[in-house]
């Protein structure tokens, strides 16, 4: 096990120098009411008093329900500024304004939320001379379980080197609430979805097989695709050189 009180103020001291290279005034993150999320906001929080978290539900029961229950309750713990966007309405006009200009699959409708969500932190982000900050995990990122230009999208990550294992880790160390802990991965993109079942993995697979090369036959072909497939997620774009 990681020595959490070391990695802790090691994390909160990386982001304070970002803070001080880039003379922003403040961070502000998505506060989604998951784990990855929780562990940001405390970590921005203890570097940087002007952290801001905004929860931002869309359409989905969950979002408006247990996700921003979950968020209120760590904002509260640890006495993090929060602020609530719904964009469940700009979603709505996106969709009516591509509506007959072509043909929306389930990945494309669901990609929405995410890339609006980047859009309005990084609004205010701008409008208050605050760095935004990225919440994805070690697994996630390796999968390319997120959206490209949307929570993938961030000035910094604090948490990107930390397993999903250690991210409960250093969440207990801290004593965050109990249900953030317990609650099943989800980024809340439509009733019942959850990480694992999208995916067909479970993270402690995941951590695992990053970690130590090791899992089943079925495992380590699911996670192979992932990353394989998402390279692009991972890399700047591509950019032709004739002027370099």
């Amino acid at each position: 096990m990681k020595d959490y009180k070391k990695e802790l103020e090691n994390r909160v001291a990386f982001i304070r120098n970002l803070l001080k290279e880039s003379g922003a005034k403040g961070i502000i993150y998505g506060n989604s009411g998951g784990k990855d999320s929780a562990l940001v906001g405390i970590l921005c929080k203890k570097a940087c008093d002007n952290t801001t978290g905004i929860i931002m539900p869309c359409e989905s029961k969950r979002n408006f329900g247990e996700d921003m229950k979950d968020g209120l309750d760590v904002a509260r713990q640890f006495d993090i500024e929060t602020r609530t966007v719904d964009i469940t309405p700009v979603k709505a006009e996106l969709l009516k304004a591509l509506d007959g200009k072509t043909e929306l699959n389930r990945s494309a409708v669901s990609n929405i939320a995410p890339r609006l969500r980047m859009t309005t932190l990084y609004a205010i982000g701008a409008a208050e001379g605050k760095l935004v900050a990225g919440t994805g995990n070690r697994a996630e990122t390796y999968m390319g379980y997120f959206t490209k230009w949307g929570d993938g999208g961030c000035d910094f990550n604090p948490i990107i080197d930390l397993t999903v294992g250690e991210v409960y880790e250093c969440l207990a160390y801290l004593g965050a609430p109990e249900n953030i802990i317990k609650k099943a991965p989800s980024a809340g993109l439509f009733e019942g979805q959850t990480d694992e079942a999208d995916m067909g993995v479970t993270y402690a697979a995941i951590d695992k097989y990053i970690t130590t090369g090791q899992g089943t036959e079925h495992d380590i072909q699911i996670i192979d695709r992932y990353h394989r497939v998402s390279q692009h997620k991972r890399r700047m774009p591509a950019y032709y050189n004739g002027w370099f």
